[in-house]
């Protein structure tokens, strides 16, 4: 099972940029449909973003939109989230998922890493 591990959190003011990684050991990002997510305090976990094993085809939440860019480097075998125009709506724990599932729901997601806290201040 490939093992995850973010980084690259931290505390922005409103309308700056943090780029996130998520580094992969024992399976290569390419492979899998990888996601981001976040957790807003006191609030559930919700979906970011995908890029899917095949085609690398993004989808993002509508929130993020325009605003939030994944991708992959398959030499680092390491998954990106460039978040850009940052609100303080964005604070959250952020986390990357992988599943086998080209087309995955949140449920589809069976590896995880252990997250990285982003916090916007106004």
């Amino acid at each position: 099972q490939v093992q995850l591990v973010e980084s690259g959190g931290g505390l922005v003011q409103a309308g700056g940029s943090l780029r996130l990684s998520c580094a992969a050991s024992g399976g290569t990002v390419s492979s899998y449909t990888m996601g981001w997510f976040r957790q807003p305090p006191g609030k559930k976990r919700e979906f970011v973003g995908i890029i899917r094993s095949l085609g690398g085809y993004t989808y993002y939440a509508d929130s993020v939109k325009g605003r939030f860019t994944i991708s992959r480097d398959n030499a680092k075998n390491t998954l990106y989230l460039q978040m850009n125009s940052l609100k303080p709506e964005d604070t959250a724990v952020y986390f990357c998922a992988a599943s086998q599932r080209n087309i995955a729901t949140m449920a589809d997601f069976g590896s995880w890493g252990q997250g990285t806290s982003v916090t916007v201040s106004s």
